[in-house]
């Protein structure tokens, strides 16, 4: 949970890449069970811009961006029943191998990790687990042209003060093929 001007924001830094095969102009929509509380560039009734194989994307105006930024807050209870229970000094080097091995690029996951290290390492330890269904249900996109292939990871966490066993949670490999979107955020849970 992350404070701006006295509101709280519980879905943190989902940010959407688009790599079609060759330039196109692509449309995003956002059905969002929440309040959108940032986005960039600005959601006007949707995103449109104009993507490159490489992932760069231009507004109408040609100004570039990296990828699309959300975030938001709502009510939902992330699943903390399954995950990992990491050492905090320990959650960047879990964080790498998890999210490579789930299918995030270098330059995806670094970006990843940049985001929410301040947040994680300093803990004693971290249960984290990935939301899959609950995130997707949650916060439902509606791409044009569609994708061939689509990964959204969205990570919820929680600090612990002490080791405690859970579940681990089963993670699965993701494939890019044609036009791929890939999305990572998440969370950090309180109670």
């Amino acid at each position: 949970m992350i404070k701006y001007e006295n509101r709280i924001i519980t879905t943190a830094k989902p940010v959407i890449y688009l790599y079609p095969e060759k330039e196109t102009k692509v449309d995003v929509k956002l059905d969002y069970k929440g309040n959108l509380m940032y986005t960039y560039p600005k959601y006007n009734n949707g995103w449109s811009v104009t993507a490159s194989p490489d992932g760069m994307l231009k507004d109408n105006n040609g100004k570039e961006y990296s990828y699309l930024f959300w975030d938001g807050n709502d009510d939902i209870k992330w699943d903390m029943s399954k995950g990992f229970v990491v050492k905090g000094e320990d959650t960047v080097a879990f964080l790498q191998e998890k999210l490579e091995y789930m299918g995030l690029t270098p330059e995806e996951y670094n970006e990843f990790i940049v985001y929410w290290m301040t947040r994680m390492e300093k803990n004693k330890y971290n249960l984290i687990s990935f939301q899959d269904d609950l995130y997707t249900d949650n916060a439902v996109l509606d791409i044009t042209p569609k994708p061939d292939s689509m990964l959204r990871v969205f990570m919820a966490f929680k600090a612990l003060d002490e080791y405690i066993e859970v579940p681990k949670q089963e993670l699965k490999t993701f494939e890019r093929k044609g036009f791929t979107v890939v999305e990572w955020g998440g969370a950090e849970v309180f109670e």
